[in-house]
């Protein structure tokens, strides 16, 4: 079990003063009094291992298909470990091999979406559902590309038909509500509250969407977000994705400087793979650009 301990976070450490230099210490909301760290996420040995061993087979004489899937797992590894040009750069290599990558494409609408570059992203999703109609995860990110690119309508559509696939699974019901939200908040909580009934309540998902519902304060959510951690899941991933949601709770309450807080402890983590950790830094852009455009 990784070292759990709780810190008072005081001053400008963890609070927009540090973005934007223009607004006084005393203006700003703080954290609760506790909140929960761990040490960040370290790319594995074996990432290390099988990038050294790729490079090699690379030199090799391979046929066109088989230099495309090495340069597509590349790619992916260069993603888990946060070298994002590399690994964009890697699935456009990819591509180049072998135009049937499916997750290729998917890998390239997410980091088009990452950098607001929303027709590549198009072009991508669409080309990973047409090589694979059954994607498990590109009408997911290409509803998050809508909704980042304020197509909320469309949103709705990829992630609803993502929701339909896997009606039990909580972070599906949450990003359905975000869109929701964006069109008829009354409306997107009634939905979340009827889909919350179909989720296993043993879930830690489901104490996201508790929170969505009111029925978690913010102060309840972050006491019982490191209870009962199962054997495969790391309490780095819990945090990010604990603190992206409390960072997108507090937005829809009105309470910026807390959400840009919850925002940069999931990037703390350092859980590159994870949806939550790719998008806490188009948030913490966004917001920063709205402040400083006042």
């Amino acid at each position: 079990m990784q070292e759990r301990r709780s810190v008072r976070f005081i001053g400008a450490l963890l609070l927009l003063g540090a973005m934007t230099g223009c607004a006084s210490q005393s203006s700003f909301n703080q954290l609760p009094d506790t909140v929960v760290l761990a040490e960040p996420e370290r790319a594995e040995f074996r990432y290390e291992i099988e990038l050294a061993r790729i490079a090699q087979m690379l030199r090799e004489d391979l046929t066109e298909e088989q230099r495309g899937e090495l340069y597509y797992r590349r790619g992916a590894l260069y993603d888990a470990v946060g070298l994002r040009t590399l690994a964009r750069m890697d699935f456009t290599r990819a591509l180049e091999y072998n135009p049937r990558l499916a997750d290729a494409y998917n890998f390239l609408g997410i980091q088009y979406t990452q950098l607001e570059e929303f027709d590549y992203a198009y072009e991508a999703f669409d080309s990973a559902i047409e090589l694979n109609p059954e994607h498990r995860y590109a009408y997911l990110n290409r509803g998050i590309a809508e909704y980042y690119d304020a197509r909320t309508k469309l949103s709705q559509e990829d992630l609803e038909y993502h929701l339909e696939k896997e009606p039990d699974d909580p972070y599906r019901v949450i990003w359905l509500f975000l869109a929701e939200h964006e069109n008829d908040a009354t409306l997107a909580q009634k939905s979340l509250e009827q889909n919350a009934e179909k989720l296993d309540k043993s879930d830690w998902g489901y104490q996201i969407v508790q929170l969505y519902t009111g029925k978690l304060s913010e102060e309840e959510f972050l006491q019982r977000m490191t209870r009962n951690l199962g054997e495969s899941e790391k309490l780095t991933e819990r945090l990010c994705e604990a603190y992206f949601y409390l960072g997108k709770y507090m937005q829809m309450k009105g309470e910026q400087l807390q959400a840009v807080n919850y925002f940069k402890l999931a990037l703390m983590t350092n859980v590159y793979g994870f949806v939550e950790h790719r998008y806490a830094s188009v948030e913490l852009t966004r917001i920063r650009e709205s402040l400083l455009s006042r």
